[in-house]
C-alpha cells in the first residue's frame, strides 16, 4: 500500500471544505494518509475559490506558499477557481494537475492516475452531482445536499463555475446522516450553493429533506447554512422552530438593503420580503441567531444607494453581517451597469458595516448573559478546557480544572464576555439549577 502524505488546503464556503474532507477521506482509502503540521507532503491539494478577485488573489497565494513548503509534492489545484482559470493556474511553474468542479467527483481517481501514470478516469458527466460528507478535523459534518445555481445573479460568477442546480435524492442523503451516526457525529451542517432550490433533479422538495433527515435517530444537532430568503418559507421557518434537532440559527443573504440595488443584481426579493422573514423568524424563534451576507460597492451602488441599504441593515433584527467588497466577475452582467464605486469608498462602507456587524453580535451575547444553553465542545486547550457553540450559534469558552472531552453536549450557564469580547464564558451546570 502507498504510504504517500497529502496537504490539503481550502478556501471559501462550508462546501468547499465538506469536498476536501471526503477527497482526503477517498485517499485514505487508497493508502494517501494526511500530512502532519509541517510535514513536506508528496500530495498537495488546494481547493480554491472565486466568489471575488479578492478570493482568486488568497488562492494565487496559497498556491505560491504550498509551492515552497512542499517543495517536491504533486500540486493539484482544484475547486471553482480551478474551474474558471484553468489554462492560467497550469501554467504556474511546479504546479502539476487542474480539477475544475465538472470532475471533483473524479479527483481522487485523477491524482492516483498521475501519480502512478495510469491512464486518465473516463469523464464523469458535467452537472452530476458528486455526493459530499464529511467532517475533516472538526466536529461537525457538512452534508452537501446540493450543488450549482440556476440564478445568475448579476454580480456572481459562481454560476459559471459550479454549473446548473442538482442535488442527492433525500433517500441517499439520510442514508449519509446514518452514516455520520454510525462515526460518532451529533451535528450536521445542511450545505450546498443554493440549498432552498433543492430538488430540481429529484422532484422533491427541501421541506421533505428537512422532515427525513429530523427523524435520523442519533443526530442532534442540524444547521442550515446560506439559504436564499424567497426559498426560506414559513413552512421551513415552523417545522425549525417545533424541532428538537434544527438550531436556532439562520443564515440568510441579503446583499443590499437598497431596492433598487437588489433589482441591479437581479436577486429574486426586495427588502420587504427580506424583513418579514427575519420578523417572523424571531416572533416564533426569539432566541434564533441570524446571520446575513450584504456586499458593499456594487456597480450602481451610489452614495444614496448605500446609505439607503446601511439604514435597512442597522434596521432589521439580525444578529452579524458577513460583508464583502464587490469585484467584477469576468463574463458577469454587471460588468454593463455604469457608476463604478472606488475601492477607497468600498473600504470604507465595509469598514462601517463590519462595525455594525460587531455591535449587532455584542448586543445578542448580551441578551442571553444569564441563560443555561447547550454547547456542543470542540476544543479543549489545557484550563481553557472547552470551547463550542449554543443551539443559538454563540461562541463559548468553558474555563475547568480538568479537559472536557470533545464532541460532548453540556449545560453551560452564559456568565459574561472573555477578555476580547470574541465569545462568552460559561459555566458548568446542570439544567436544573
Amino acid at each position: 500500500m502507498s504510504k504517500l502524505s497529502a496537504a490539503y488546503i481550502t478556501l471559501g464556503c462550508k462546501l468547499n471544505f465538506a469536498e476536501t474532507a471526503s477527497l482526503g477521506d477517498k485517499l485514505a482509502t487508497m493508502g494517501v494518509r494526511r500530512a502532519e503540521p509541517g510535514e513536506a507532503a508528496d500530495i498537495c491539494v488546494i481547493n480554491t475559490c472565486t466568489v471575488t478577485e479578492t478570493s482568486n488573489h488568497k488562492c494565487r497565494q496559497a498556491i505560491n506558499r504550498a509551492l515552497r513548503e512542499h517543495p517536491n509534492a504533486m500540486t493539484v489545484v482544484m475547486g471553482c477557481y480551478a474551474q474558471l482559470a484553468a489554462q492560467q493556474l497550469a501554467a504556474i511553474v511546479g504546479v502539476n494537475l487542474v480539477i475544475g468542479t465538472a470532475q471533483k467527483a473524479q479527483a481522487a481517481e485523477l491524482i492516483m492516475a498521475k501519480i502512478h501514470g495510469d491512464a486518465t478516469p473516463a469523464a464523469a458527466e458535467p452537472n452530476s452531482f458528486a455526493p459530499s460528507c464529511s467532517r475533516g478535523e472538526r466536529t461537525r459534518f457538512f452534508l452537501k445536499v446540493q450543488d450549482g445555481c440556476d440564478y445568475y445573479c448579476t454580480y456572481c460568477a459562481i454560476p459559471f463555475a459550479r454549473g446548473r442546480s442538482r442535488n442527492g435524492s433525500i433517500r441517499s442523503l439520510v442514508a449519509q446522516a446514518h452514516d455520520v451516526v454510525a462515526q460518532g457525529g451529533r451535528e450536521i451542517v445542511i450545505t450546498g450553493v443554493n440549498i432552498g432550490d433543492f430538488g430540481k433533479t429529484t422532484g422533491e422538495r427541501f421541506i421533505d429533506l428537512v422532515r427525513a433527515l429530523d427523524a435520523v435517530e442519533g443526530i442532534e444537532r442540524y444547521r442550515i447554512s446560506s439559504i436564499e430568503p424567497n426559498l426560506l418559507t414559513e413552512e421551513i421557518i415552523d417545522f425549525c422552530a417545533r424541532s428538537r434537532r434544527f438550531m436556532p440559527h439562520f443564515h440568510i443573504p441579503l446583499q443590499s438593503g437598497s431596492d433598487e440595488v437588489l433589482r441591479l443584481m437581479h436577486r429574486r426579493y426586495d427588502t420587504e420580503l427580506f424583513r418579514a422573514r427575519v420578523d417572523y423568524i424571531k416572533k416564533v424563534m426569539p432566541d434564533c441567531f441570524i446571520g446575513v451576507d450584504i456586499i458593499v460597492g456594487t456597480r450602481g451602488e451610489t452614495d444614496e444607494l448605500f446609505e439607503q441599504s446601511y439604514s435597512f441593515a442597522e434596521a432589521i433584527s439580525v444578529s452579524q453581517f458577513h460583508v464583502f467588497s464587490y469585484s467584477e466577475r469576468p463574463g458577469t452582467a454587471a460588468l454593463r451597469i455604469p457608476h463604478v464605486v472606488p475601492e477607497q469608498t468600498k473600504r470604507e462602507r465595509s469598514k462601517r458595516l463590519l462595525a455594525l456587524s460587531e455591535r449587532k453580535r455584542i448586543d445578542f451575547y448580551n441578551a442571553h448573559i444569564g441563560q443555561i444553553r447547550p454547547i456542543l465542545t470542540e476544543h479543549s486547550h489545557g484550563t481553557l478546557a472547552a470551547k463550542g457553540f449554543t443551539d443559538n450559534y454563540i461562541h463559548v469558552e468553558v474555563p475547568h480544572s480538568e479537559p472536557l472531552p470533545d464532541n460532548t453536549i453540556l449545560a453551560v450557564r452564559l456568565a459574561g464576555f472573555n477578555d476580547d469580547k470574541t465569545a462568552l464564558v460559561g459555566t458548568l451546570c446542570n439544567k436544573e439549577n
